[in-house]
């Protein structure tokens, strides 16, 4: 059996592109004001550990209240009023439910985060499995742990899972866990890594075709 993990920011809504804006222009250097940190570094990582891992590798200006409390603000906004959801999602996610292909969405963000995406866009019991990183007591992106207890919940081998991902540290975590990647290539995050990647698509239409035309290979 074949099942499809989708990531949600960069993914399933193009939050991504205001997150990296968000974390470039003001949550970065309010955290670490003298140090040039890439966006790139932290992407994909649930932001809560964003905090731990400034923290550590360079010390961090505010307290991790006060990261908390920026975080969640700006992703009120993202979700609820200025995000847009992948074109297409809903009428991929038919095609699969008809052709029996289990789905799940795959998040480092927070359930509460998670649920407003799915309130707004009418997502609610579309996808077999919601799982979120704080699920799980393991590592973050990129290391694999999410996606392989994603599988796990699916019923479905790791190397039978077609993985949606968007940043490098995502792509990295879902070829660690031995599922098929699909990289869904954004303007938000420019010349990252991807090649551990098994296809890489550049548009709405083709992450449609690609992610149909490999399931439909994997099951035959």
């Amino acid at each position: 059996m074949t099942a499809v993990l989708f990531d949600m920011d960069g993914v399933l809504v193009d939050s991504e592109d205001y997150w990296v804006e968000f974390q470039r222009e003001e949550i970065l250097p309010a955290t670490v004001p003298d140090e040039d940190v890439a966006v790139a570094e932290t992407s994909g990582m649930n932001f809560r550990e964003i905090y731990d891992y400034l923290e550590e590798t360079y010390g961090a200006a505010i307290t991790r209240e006060e990261f908390v409390r920026r975080f969640n603000e700006a992703a009120e906004e993202i979700y609820t009023e200025r995000a847009d959801l992948l074109d297409g999602l809903h009428e991929l996610l038919a095609e699969l439910d008809d052709r029996g292909v289990p789905t799940a969405l795959v998040s480092s963000s927070p359930h509460d985060w998670i649920g407003m995406v799915l309130e707004r866009f009418d997502l609610e019991g579309t996808f077999d499995r919601v799982i979120s990183a704080d699920d799980i007591d393991a590592a973050s992106k990129p290391a694999p742990d999410v996606f392989e207890y994603a599988a796990d919940e699916l019923g479905v081998p790791a190397a039978e899972c077609i993985v949606v991902e968007d940043s490098e540290n995502g792509i990295e975590a879902a070829a660690r866990a031995g599922t098929i990647v699909v990289a869904y290539r954004i303007d938000a995050h420019g010349d990252i890594d991807r090649s551990s990647a098994d296809e890489i698509v550049d548009s709405a239409a083709e992450l449609r075709d690609r992610v149909l035309s490999v399931a439909k290979n994997q099951r035959a």
